[in-house]
């Protein structure tokens, strides 16, 4: 039986074994996933997913779009862009730890995968929070 199918039947066996390589090691320590941790269910990884994904592009399309167009079209000071886009960074990149931790949880079969476009979109909001903080403080 599939280590999925054994989790969905509710097998009282511990599905998810230690990582099998180096690298799923790491990425336990990193996301604090612990040791002989039982999958949990991936409806609530897919639903977390989309909320940081949504989350992550509504704080590019602030970025891009309402903060360098639309408010000075209507008069609005450009200091209220980093007031606006840092908080929404911050919690996007608690989002997109939440929903990789969820991943790796969940011992979903795409967990790398999903981990790397959750780094690729991170590491992008991560870089506007970093510009909005040194247009506040700098």
């Amino acid at each position: 039986m599939e280590r999925s199918a054994l989790a969905s039947a509710g097998s009282p066996v511990d599905v998810a074994a230690a990582p099998v390589s180096g690298a799923d090691a790491f990425m336990h320590r990193l996301l604090r996933i612990p040791d002989r941790q039982r999958p949990i269910d991936e409806s609530e990884t897919h639903r977390i997913f989309s909320t940081s994904i949504f989350l992550s592009a509504l704080r590019c399309l602030l970025s891009y779009i309402v903060l360098p167009i639309v408010l000075p079209a209507v008069g609005a000071a450009s200091s209220v862009g980093p007031a606006i886009g840092i908080p929404v960074g911050l919690l996007a990149l608690v989002f997109d730890y939440k929903g990789i931790r969820r991943f790796w949880l969940a011992n979903h079969h795409q967990r790398w995968a999903f981990s790397a476009l959750y780094a690729v979109v991170g590491g992008m909001v991560l870089a506007l929070v970093v510009i909005d903080l040194v247009h506040v403080f700098g």
